[in-house]
């Protein structure tokens, strides 16, 4: 299994940045995808979901609004187009395979994911 992810950048607060996942090594279509982030000396946050079809996706209460995920089966990627970026964004993203944590809470804390992309928003 293999996550690569990129996109990640600094930018001004209120501006956009689309991150991207491209997966190998796995069954891309039959797998949640997920999105999380982690920032020095806090936990792993959860961000959002897409459930293997397509077309269900969950987020944290946080990011609605603004992220809206979205995958590519034909090209094994996951996209997360994040608007209207805030300071408080500002984290090392990830991707993984795991269900939303409203269906298996632990998943997205223990699968392995990808080495990350770096998000900066400047305030």
């Amino acid at each position: 299994v293999q996550l690569v992810e990129s996109g990640g950048d600094l930018v001004q607060a209120g501006g956009s940045l689309r991150l991207s996942c491209v997966a190998s090594g796995f069954t891309f279509s039959t797998y949640f995808k997920t999105r999380v982030r982690q920032t020095p000396g806090k936990e792993l946050e959860w961000v959002a979901t897409i459930y293997p079809d397509g077309r269900n996706s969950d987020y944290e209460d946080s990011v609605k609004g603004r992220f809206t995920i979205s995958r590519a089966n034909a090209k094994n990627t996951v996209y997360l187009p994040m608007n209207s970026l805030k300071f408080e964004d500002t984290a090392l993203d990830y991707c993984l395979r795991a269900p939303p944590p409203r269906l298996y809470s632990d998943a997205y804390r223990t699968n392995p994911r990808g080495r990350g992309t770096q998000v900066t928003v400047s305030s």
